[in-house]
């Protein structure tokens, strides 16, 4: 006879949107098991890889209520302005850009930029602290759900009984598939980028978000660490084919690449860490709930990484559901209840949906070099800056000012 466990909420997938939802119930005594495939030690000490993400103000209250900022061993570095312009390789850039400063709202930082080894790390750390989580990682799942629960087998493991299983698995996840919840795709046919560049000058805590006719360049300022006092992560989008070129390319070449596209402003370039890619494209699911179950983050839906926004949804999504979550808890009320599941999925869709069609929107008419377009596109642009209620509503958006 196995072990059988008895808890409120199962999170399968540890990744960061699964772990800081996971991190955030046990914060206020809601009991959590947490599953999730490979093995998450403790403590570990990875070199610097090249990998960042950019955390918005709403998300970054979720990981300090988690209890999960005030464990990032490496320091988050600020953005203070984000510069957006139109350009072209070898011609001059439109003169016409957007500059958001973060006194436009009257805050100190659009967001943050976090290497993802700390996150890593203090997420690691933390899912082992809380007394009121479970974890079992490596950990192979199956899962039965009813109207009157759910039961979570875990392969030579204990048997856990939980009143609601989230889905955090990501884009391919199982969870969603064997709830028979239908998938919309959308094929964009580039791949993304993602590297880090050390650079001889400051960066001044300001990001640049450069359009370019193959897709967006954006340059986003990371804190210092050992080695490079002046730091930036790169998200760069290629056509498949120009992707696989540049990937190849010795160090001294890939930088010169870079360099085209970001210009001289911060002088000479050196690459750090690793090169990663990812083939890009958008997927929505049609449904994020169905008995007992709730999608987040990318088993929920995936959009382009043209406004940095992705990862930062899937925080909306965990904030939202752990605000249902904490509040039936409280009120000794079914966590798992389909009108809670209802109202969780109310929240977000909505959002996801309108923040889905502006990225696909957005690659639709910036990676085009038509004139009409292109001329289109900047007066827009420089319609915006000398707009400031318009302009505060794009910051807004963008720092999660509107999630739940």
């Amino acid at each position: 006879m196995h072990e059988r466990i008895e808890t409120d909420v199962c999170v399968v997938g540890a990744g960061p949107v699964g772990g800081a939802l996971a991190c955030r119930l046990a914060a206020a005594g809601v009991a959590v098991a947490v599953l999730d495939h490979a093995k998450l030690p403790p403590m570990e000490h990875p070199d610097f890889d090249g990998r960042a993400y950019a955390i918005a103000a709403g998300s970054r209250r979720l990981l300090e209520a988690a209890g999960l900022w005030q464990r990032l061993p490496f320091p988050a570095g600020p953005i203070r302005a984000i510069r957006v312009s139109d350009g072209r390789l070898g011609r001059r850039p439109s003169p016409l850009h957007l500059h958001f400063g973060a006194d436009d709202v009257g805050t100190d930082a659009f967001g943050w930029m976090v290497e993802a080894r700390s996150l890593r790390m203090a997420l690691n750390a933390h899912l082992h602290a809380l007394p009121a989580l479970r974890l079992f990682a490596p950990a192979a799942v199956s899962v039965s759900r009813g109207a009157e629960g759910a039961l979570v087998h875990i392969a030579d493991g204990p048997e856990i009984s939980a009143r609601l299983v989230v889905a955090a698995e990501g884009r391919n996840s199982r969870l969603r598939t064997e709830a028979g919840i239908p998938v919309t795709r959308i094929p964009y046919r580039q791949t993304g980028i993602v590297c880090a560049v050390a650079h001889e000058r400051p960066h001044h805590e300001v990001a640049l978000e450069h359009f370019l006719p193959a897709g967006p360049f954006a340059q986003l300022p990371m804190a210092p660490t050992e080695g490079a006092p002046h730091l930036s992560a790169i998200v760069w989008t290629e056509s498949e084919a120009a992707a696989t070129r540049l990937l190849a390319l010795p160090e001294a070449a890939f930088a010169h690449e870079l360099a085209r596209r970001l210009g001289d402003h911060l002088g000479a370039l050196r690459p750090v860490g690793r090169r990663w890619s990812y083939p890009l494209s958008a997927m929505h699911a049609h449904r994020y709930i169905s008995t007992r179950l709730a999608l987040v983050g990318d088993a929920a839906h995936g959009i382009h990484p043209i406004a940095g926004q992705g990862l930062n949804l899937g925080f909306r999504d965990a904030a939202a559901l752990a605000d249902l979550v904490i509040a039936a808890h409280a009120a000794g009320a079914d966590p798992g209840a389909p009108g809670l599941l209802a109202r969780y999925q109310a929240r977000r869709r909505p959002d996801n949906l309108l923040m889905l069609a502006a990225t696909d929107g957005l690659e639709r008419l910036f990676a085009n070099d038509n004139p009409l377009l292109r001329m289109v596109r900047d007066l827009g642009i420089g319609a915006v800056h000398r707009l400031p209620r318009l302009k505060r509503l794009f910051i807004r958006q963008a720092m999660g000012a509107s999630a739940a």
